[in-house]
Parts: structure tokens; sequence; C-alpha cells
């Protein structure tokens, strides 16, 4: 698919070197240390976790968590949004995907949805003081 291969591309554009470190370390549980040295740059590490079924074309949920826990939300949005536009796969849809893994967090689903504008409890304004 194309637009796979341009999304790495896009995210290994915007992947420094420091980058590369964090998002290694961030990795640490799944790269052993002698193999992370041989993971010099972003397209290398792409290669590594797609041959450690990490990564795929449709299987995207490590690296998202990887930026999100790296603190790097333009990588995990320019993610979301090839996962949303071209696999077509919302946000609703992960969420329960992610569910139906734990099957005591089904109950808790509603919780997880951003309350409607009826939901929101309103609090009245402080009091002014005299």
């Amino acid at each position: 698919m194309a637009e796979y291969g341009s999304m790495l591309s896009d995210l290994s554009e915007n992947i420094t070197s420091e980058d590369l470190r964090q998002l290694k370390s961030a990795c640490k549980e799944d790269i052993p240390e002698g193999e992370s040295d041989h993971i010099a740059c972003s397209r290398d590490w792409f290669s590594y976790l797609e041959e450690r079924s990490k990564l795929a074309q449709d299987n995207l949920s490590y690296i998202e968590h990887i930026f999100e826990i790296s603190r790097r939300p333009d990588l995990l949005t320019r993610v979301i949004e090839y996962r949303t536009t071209v696999l077509k796969i919302s946000e609703d849809d992960e969420i329960d995907t992610k569910l139906t893994r734990i099957p005591s967090a089904k109950k808790y689903k509603d919780i997880i949805r951003q309350p409607s504008e009826d939901e929101i409890i309103k609090l009245a304004p402080p009091p002014k003081k005299a």
C-alpha cells in the first residue's frame, strides 16, 4: 500500500537522531540492547518493528502507543490520520476493539466517551464578594 510507505517516510523525516534514541528507549522491553545498537535511523526502527510483527500497514497500535508515551503528539496525529482516512478506522472503532480485548472494561465504555452537552453539570458562578 503506497499510503503506508508514504506515512512511514513522512514520519521518518520528522524523527531526529535524539528522537530515535528516545523511541528506542521507549521500546527497550521489545528491543534487546545489543540489537538496539544496529538501529541507526528511523527507517531501521520501522523495519525492525515490522520484522517483529509490531508494525504493519493495518497494525499501528504499537507505534501509536510509543509516540504517545514519548510525548510526540505530532507523530501520533499523523498515524491517526492515516488510520482514519486510509484504513477507515475511527477512534470509536479503535476503542471498541481495545475494550473487547479486556472483558471487564466493556462496562466502562460509557465512561471513556465524551459526555454530551446535556450530561455536563453546569456550576453556578461563585458569589460576588461584598
